[in-house]
């Protein structure tokens, strides 16, 4: 069989919907709204740059924010339900009574993370990095959940709750 190349350009376009990185390429006008404080549940956030941010009560369920950079953002009470938060970069952020809820954790970094009072009921925390964070109070965190998690001796949690070490 004998391809023809004048062909070809026509294959690689019809082929272009099916690429994994156009499924996942950002949305700059969803991170935008985010930036400027405004919720946007079910938005994708993939890899937004959202370091520093200081919102209250910001409303992301939903939403795509895999690989996310979320540094030293204050997202007191905000609602992350039901969101992938998978690879997230939560370093030194205030997050506390913040709604997780149903989320994807998996392999984020809340290191020094405030989460005082969050709910993470049902949140999936496979290797997400709970070192020197602030867990106290949480509610809805299982042993289950921490089992898959890790942390280290200045990681606070709900009395009767453990973590291995990172």
């Amino acid at each position: 069989m004998r391809i023809r190349f004048s062909h070809l350009p026509v294959v690689v376009l019809a082929l272009l919907p099916l690429s994994p990185t156009t499924a996942m390429a950002q949305n700059h006008s969803q991170i935008a709204t985010v930036r400027n404080g405004v919720s946007c549940p079910r938005c994708n956030l993939f890899q937004a740059e959202l370091g520093g941010l200081q919102v209250r009560a910001i409303n992301l369920s939903g939403a795509r924010l895999r690989q996310a950079d979320m540094s030293l953002s204050v997202l007191n009470r905000a609602r992350f339900g039901n969101a992938d938060l998978r690879d997230v970069n939560a370093f030194g952020a205030v997050m506390s009574g913040a709604s997780f809820a149903g989320a994807d954790l998996g392999n984020a970094s809340f290191v020094g993370t405030s989460l005082r009072g969050s709910d993470f009921t049902g949140a999936k925390l496979e290797g997400t990095n709970f070192s020197g964070a602030d867990l106290s109070q949480a509610r809805g965190l299982t042993q289950t959940q921490l089992n898959r998690a890790c942390g280290d001796a200045l990681t606070q949690l709900p009395h009767g709750l453990a973590i291995a070490s990172c």
